[in-house]
């Protein structure tokens, strides 16, 4: 589908994807960000993905939380919710550490402000 584009994405970050592609071949780094317990997108899936990924794609920077489910940055499930059949909770220490490896992710691979130096507003 790649040849069809002429911008391309100079990288990628997938907060708790569903990581279904057998053998990824990503064409941009990318940082996935995931919870150990996560029950709708299960880990092992985006560890599997990773181990599979093609020769020749760009890398795949992933983060397992332990303990983290589904939807780990919404501050707003902070006592968790079960949303069909799924459970839904807040994770204090993994999205301070994803925003965090979001941001040293964005400063090495598209310039600006490293993951030290707090957002503009």
């Amino acid at each position: 589908m790649a040849q069809y584009f002429n911008e391309r994405f100079r990288a990628a970050i997938a907060y708790y994807p569903g990581c279904g592609i057998a053998a990824a071949s990503m064409t941009a780094p990318t940082l996935v960000l995931i919870g150990e317990a996560d029950d709708s997108s299960p880990a092992e899936r985006c560890r599997q993905m990773v181990a599979h990924s093609r020769s020749g794609s760009a890398t795949i920077a992933l983060t397992v939380y332990p303990g983290a489910y589904h939807a780990f940055d919404v501050a707003q499930l902070a006592s968790g919710v079960r949303f069909r059949g799924l459970w839904l909770e807040y994770n204090e220490a993994a999205a301070k550490d994803a925003e965090q490896k979001v941001r040293a992710f964005l400063a090495a691979n598209l310039g600006g402000p490293s993951a030290d130096e707090p957002a503009e507003k």
